[in-house]
């Protein structure tokens, strides 16, 4: 018997990307497991929706929910909770680009009816000799090397379908529901072979925005429910450190992207508990917008 999978992306202004995401999904190689939809919530004001649509008529699987006021990607996982009608969630980020068989390998676990959640592998296609292009591969690395042990989901997940809703005010929504899955007693596991590409910051600028953001998320998560991903535990990173096999200018990055790294934590430790920011809905770091090439 086949798994039925809905997939769900939440848009805001991915015009650049959101064409080679859909043409990657519908293009699928699925044996075990079967895309019954593809759930595109948008706020966007580019031309992201006529793209979609433009989709929806090659395919019908895809389907365009249009959110006429942006107000955050928490809403939007929930609208397209509310919507989804298969036994599995799969949640991809918009401005990611998935292997062929990335959604078969993410979705087999759940033929193991103990799992409740699992992550894909994203993989930077930045270019890795500069600072801020090795800082951004860094964070995936350690993030790679900390899931192995103790599973760390983002940017592509996929969950049974038992959850009704997160909160609105989350800005890290995926850490939100692997806390709600572990906690109804289901186990979560990382797939690195599940490979999808990103973008990530190519400025200090948009690093530090997106950077203190999610830790401002994480924060809020752990004083709402006492739950911490495994990448808040600072042994857990300098575990993974130890592993890393880098090039003699690569240790002179790892220095700045510490520094760095704790500039951002400090900020949002100042935004969450100082400031009282919240972050459901965020600016957008422009430069992850890009198109993924890989």
């Amino acid at each position: 018997m086949e798994i039925s999978v809905s997939i769900g992306i939440c848009a805001h202004n991915e015009e650049k990307n959101i064409g080679n995401l859909l043409e990657k999904l519908i293009n699928q190689e699925t044996k075990k497991t079967k895309i019954n939809e593809i759930i595109v919530v948008s706020s966007s004001t580019d031309r992201t929706n006529e793209i979609v649509r433009n989709f929806s008529k090659k395919d019908e699987r895809i389907k365009l929910i249009v959110q006429s006021r942006r107000e955050g990607k928490a809403s939007a996982v929930n609208e397209f909770i509310k919507n989804a009608n298969s036994e599995v969630c799969v949640l991809e980020s918009a401005d990611t680009i998935p292997l062929e068989n990335t959604i078969e390998k993410l979705c087999l676990p759940f033929y193991d009816k103990s799992i409740g959640m699992t992550g894909g592998h994203p993989i930077p296609v930045n270019d890795r000799s500069t600072f801020i292009g090795f800082t951004g591969h860094l964070i995936w690395e350690l993030h790679h090397k900390i899931a192995t042990i103790n599973p760390k989901l983002g940017e592509l997940v996929a969950f049974r379908n038992v959850i009704d809703k997160i909160p609105k005010d989350t800005s890290v929504d995926e850490a939100w529901i692997e806390a709600i899955i572990r906690n109804k007693g289901y186990k979560v596991i990382y797939v690195p072979d599940a490979v999808c590409y990103n973008k990530a910051p190519e400025t200090i600028r948009d690093f530090i925005r997106q950077r203190r953001r999610i830790h401002t998320g994480h924060l809020h998560l752990k004083n709402k429910l006492g739950y911490s991903v495994s990448t808040m535990d600072i042994r857990n990173i300098f575990k993974a450190i130890k592993e890393l096999d880098l090039q003699s200018k690569e240790w002179v990055y790892l220095v700045g992207a510490i520094i760095l790294e704790s500039i951002c934590n400090i900020l949002g430790w100042l935004d969450y508990y100082v400031l009282k920011r919240n972050y459901a809905v965020w600016e957008m770091a422009e430069t992850t917008k890009m198109v993924v090439k890989k």
